[in-house]
C-alpha cells in the first residue's frame, strides 16, 4: 500500500482497476469451469472468453495454478458463506438446531454450484498442488471454525476431553494434539475425533447427493439429510458428558494436568 493510501484509507485507482479485472476473471474461469468442468480450465480459454491476450491474463495470474488457487479460495469463502448465512437467518424460534442449519447451508451451495463443489472436493487437478498453509487452507479452516462452533460451543474444554469415544492410539492422538489451533489443534482429541467423524457423515451425503447417487430418493433428499444430521448430532452430544467434570476425571481423560 502507498504512503497516500495509508493516510486516506483508500485502494489507489490502480489498485481498484486491478481489483475489477481479477473479478472479471475469476467470474470468467467459475463459467468456464460451469460449463466444462474443473479439467477443462486452461488460461488461454478463460483470456479467450474476456477478449484477453494469455499475456495480458499474466499480469493478473502468472501461472494456472495462481488462478486455481484463487478460484478454491473464493469457492470456500463462498461456501463458508452460505453456511454462516443459513444459521445467522434462522429465526429466533426455530427448533431446529444451528448444527443442522450450517449442514443444510452446505448441502444447499453444493446443489446450486455443482462444479464448483467439484473443483474443491472432487477428483483433483492435475498437476495442481495448493500451496502450504496458503488462503486456500486458511479459507478451509474458516468454514470448519463454524461448524466447530455449532457442534461444540455449549462444552467446555473437559468435557470433550471426556469425550466417550473409542480410545484413540498413542500416534493418533499425538498427531491430533500437534494440529495448529485454527485448524482442529484447539479441540481436545476424543472431540477432534467426533469432528471428523461427523464432517464424513455429513459431507458424504452431500456428495452422494450432488454426484446424482441418492437420486432414487426423489423430493425426499431434503428431508432425509436433515433426519441423518439430527442424529448425527444426537449422537456426538450424547457421548460428550454434562455438567462439571472434576480435574481428576480431566486428568484421566487428559493424561495430564488440568487446565486452569
Amino acid at each position: 500500500m502507498t504512503s497516500d493510501e495509508s493516510a486516506t484509507g483508500t485502494p489507489s485507482l490502480r489498485r481498484r482497476r486491478r481489483a475489477v479485472a481479477v473479478g472479471e476473471i475469476l467470474t470468467a474461469a467459475e463459467c468456464h469451469i460451469v460449463e466444462h468442468g474443473p479439467a477443462a480450465l486452461s488460461l488461454r480459454a478463460v483470456a479467450r472468453s474476456l477478449a484477453m491476450t494469455v499475456q495480458a491474463l499474466y499480469h493478473y495470474f502468472p501461472s494456472r495454478d495462481h488462478l486455481v488457487t484463487a478460484l478454491v479460495t473464493k469457492a470456500y469463502d463462498d461456501l463458508a458463506d452460505a453456511v454462516q448465512a443459513a444459521v445467522d437467518s434462522a429465526p429466533d424460534d426455530t427448533v431446529v438446531p444451528r448444527l443442522v442449519l450450517a449442514a443444510e447451508g452446505y448441502r444447499g451451495w453444493a446443489n446450486a454450484n455443482p462444479e464448483r463443489f467439484q473443483l474443491i472436493y472432487g477428483t483433483p487437478l492435475r498437476h495442481y498442488e495448493a500451496p502450504v498453509e496458503g488462503p486456500t487452507t486458511q479459507a478451509l479452516r474458516r468454514m470448519s471454525a463454524i461448524f466447530r462452533h455449532e457442534l461444540f460451543g455449549e462444552f467446555s474444554t473437559a468435557q470433550l476431553a471426556a469425550a466417550d469415544t473409542p480410545e484413540l492410539s498413542s500416534s493418533l492422538q499425538a498427531h491430533l494434539e500437534h494440529l495448529p489451533p485454527d485448524a482442529l489443534g484447539s479441540l481436545p482429541p476424543p472431540a477432534a475425533s467426533l469432528f471428523l467423524s461427523a464432517w464424513g457423515h455429513m459431507h458424504g451425503l452431500v456428495v452422494l447427493e450432488v454426484f446424482g447417487h441418492t437420486a432414487f430418493i426423489g423430493a425426499h433428499q431434503a428431508e432425509v439429510f436433515r433426519a441423518a444430521m439430527r442424529n448425527m448430532l444426537e449422537d456426538v452430544h450424547s457421548r460428550i458428558p454434562t455438567g462439571r467434570i472434576s480435574g481428576e476425571a480431566w486428568c484421566e481423560s487428559r493424561g495430564t494436568a488440568p487446565p486452569i
